[in-house]
């Protein structure tokens, strides 16, 4: 499975709805578990964005698929961002494939 940080910002729309029903967080969580994603870990947040949610999804397709299902709604506007665990990347960075000088 794939990492990705979904950066999320409530629409004025979904600040009403979540003002009203707080319970609506658990309820898009289940979604987004049914959908077939696993959440790693969710904050809110201060700043441009309300919440960062940490997901592993199959593949690109199949996380771009949830972030524009979940988007349609109205309610939120959402950036997803492949992510790349730290070891996976030094891995790479001593490989053998290189252009730059060593």
């Amino acid at each position: 499975m794939a990492i990705y940080v979904m950066l999320s910002s409530l629409t004025p729309e979904g600040s009403k709805t979540l003002h009203a029903r707080p319970e609506r967080l658990e309820e898009v969580n289940r979604e987004i578990e049914e959908f077939g994603c696993k959440i790693v870990a969710q904050y809110a947040v201060l700043g441009p964005y309300d919440f960062v949610t940490i997901v592993e999804a199959a593949d690109n397709e199949t996380v771009a698929h949830l972030s524009v299902d979940l988007a349609s709604r109205g309610t939120v506007e959402i950036q997803t961002l492949p992510a790349s665990p730290l070891p996976d990347l030094v891995k790479k960075l001593k490989g053998v494939q290189q252009i730059g000088k060593r």
